[in-house]
């Protein structure tokens, strides 16, 4: 059975009465697993429901937001799940952040408690919010084993909670509702500073429901977690996924090529999900030829532009049966569309699918007029799963969803025949040279076809001349060869004279965010220093 809830009708009402479910349905087997810890489904409510009542212990009512700032972990998903039982709203910190910017998110949701990890990657992130602590901010508990420049360590604050009886924890969990705030995600901030989308406990539910249905996640599969969990790739196409299916959720706290080889071998891990450069590293790794990558089953990932020869090694070098691609925006929950697993490699490659039901997708021009099948324009969705709004934005709100209730997403795309989506790039993204508009995903999608390319990203870039002209930034394949000269004569006999990228830098590998997506506004500095 790949999926337990076969109608909307039939969800929990929230994701800790998903969890309660789960204790009965999936009784007995493991739900999370990390360096030899490991807990049962039906130990999940109560390791819930012991920090729900320490945080009521310390005052936080239905409403209030509790920050995250922490890598992945067991102890994340329990926290998480833990103040969305008390009826608290989860607001994830990314842990690529400094001190200032964090307490920018703690300050502009109004965050009264954060559980802060204690050290990752060098950094000693409670120093580093306290020192730009916001007022707010009443309490910082550290995950870890002293407080430091925290108020209390996590074991010390679980302690309190036993003023709080468990029918009362019980109880706050039982009055979460389906419309009630889950979470407030920020966005990027690539313009501006990042916007907290507010999302509610019944629409992650019933979107996620259906991502367990088409990837046909069963209950005992083991699901390794390299998203971040701050993300919705990591969290919603993540851990609830697994909580929703009875799959283990194995969280794995950065991404390191040869740990991933490591845990897919000695876990037996079934289900993968990544951004492109997860695969691409493992198929470009010295390891893989000897690797034991055997129950391998299920590959998930999202990006506007993916080789349809990626999708063809991933099934024959990496051994996965179901490769398939998604696309979503935090504004509608992290998903919108997909592919049948069954599709072909091109469709795959080239398409982000169809709408998930109780999704309307549209492609509008300019003047919010819809487009024929072949031509682009924004991408717009309308449905149960566009976002309630921008937490104390309504400007922002209303310049994103209009009257109608589509959400403009800002990115372009054109439908194919079949409907599916192709995605083309951000509107924020295309460049123009000599009068004619160039999508970088469009461009990167023809030089992913060349045989020695194993990734290309693609910017505008000044030039004196034209305006603007493409930049193309290229990781050749192990033992392969190419120049600048040789790739854009290739791209002049495959695409027209206005999209042929006038420079080439050659780069070992391209920076990447903290999801491990190419990072082209740092590409972009780096261009322009």
């Amino acid at each position: 059975m790949a999926s337990v809830f076969s109608t909307p009708a039939d969800l929990p009402a929230s994701i800790p009465a998903l969890v309660m479910r789960a204790a009965h349905l999936h009784e007995g087997r493991t739900a999370l697993e990390d360096a030899g810890q490991c807990v049962r489904y039906d130990q999940l409510p109560e390791r819930m429901l012991e920090i729900s009542r320490a945080l009521m212990a310390v005052g936080i009512n239905k409403g209030d937001r509790v920050a995250l700032w922490a890598a992945n972990s067991i102890d994340w998903v329990l926290l998480a799940l833990g103040l969305q039982a008390a009826g608290a709203i989860l607001v994830p910190l990314n842990t690529r952040m400094k001190g200032h910017e964090a307490a920018d998110i703690v300050a502009r949701s109004g965050a009264r408690l954060a559980f802060v990890q204690e050290h990752f990657l060098g950094n000693d992130y409670p120093a580093m919010l306290a020192a730009v602590r916001p007022q707010s901010l009443e309490r910082m508990v550290v995950i870890g084993t002293a407080p430091g420049a925290g108020d209390q360590t996590l074991s010390a604050f679980l302690e309190a909670g036993s003023s709080v009886t468990l029918d009362q924890a019980q109880a706050r969990a039982a009055a979460v509702r389906s419309e009630d705030l889950s979470d407030l995600l920020f966005t990027s901030g690539t313009t501006g500073k990042p916007k907290g989308v507010m999302y509610t406990h019944g629409q992650s539910l019933r979107a996620f429901n259906e991502y367990v249905r088409i990837i046909g996640l069963v209950p005992g599969d083991r699901y390794l977690i390299v998203n971040p969990f701050f993300h919705s790739f990591g969290y919603k196409a993540g851990w609830l996924t697994c909580l929703l299916g009875g799959a283990t959720i194995l969280p794995l706290a950065m991404f390191d090529a040869d740990e991933i080889f490591q845990c897919v071998a000695q876990q037996r891990i079934t289900i993968l999900p990544g951004p492109p450069t997860l695969y691409l590293s493992m198929l470009d790794h010295p390891r893989l030829a000897t690797a034991d990558l055997s129950s391998l089953r299920v590959a998930i990932t999202g990006a506007s532009t993916i080789p349809p020869v990626l999708i063809k090694r991933m099934r024959e070098e990496l051994g996965f049966e179901l490769v398939t691609t998604a696309y979503g925006l935090t504004e509608c929950g992290g998903l919108a569309t997909i592919c049948d697993p069954q599709d072909s490699a091109q469709t795959i490659a080239s398409t982000s699918g169809k709408p998930i039901p109780g999704t309307e997708l549209a492609i509008l021009d300019a003047q919010g007029h819809g487009v024929p099948p072949g031509e682009q324009g924004e991408i717009c969705l309308r449905g149960f799963h566009v976002m309630p709004g921008y937490f104390n934005n309504p400007e922002a709100t209303s310049e994103s969803i209009d009257a109608e209730g589509w959400l403009h997403t800002g990115d372009v795309g054109s439908l194919d025949a079949q409907g599916n989506l192709r995605i083309t790039g951000r509107l924020k993204d295309m460049f123009i040279v000599g009068g004619f508009n160039c999508y970088p995903a469009e461009i990167e999608a023809c030089l992913s076809e060349h045989p020695a390319i194993a990734q290309v990203a693609v910017l505008g870039v000044a030039d004196p001349r034209m305006g603007e002209v493409g930049c193309a930034c290229v990781v050749l394949r192990q033992g392969s060869e190419l120049n600048e000269a040789e790739l854009i004569a290739w791209s002049r006999e495959r695409m027209a004279n206005y999209k042929v990228p006038r420079k080439v830098v050659f780069y070992s590998a391209l920076p990447v965010n903290a999801s491990n997506k190419v990072d082209k506004l740092q590409l972009s500095a780096q261009l322009s220093a």
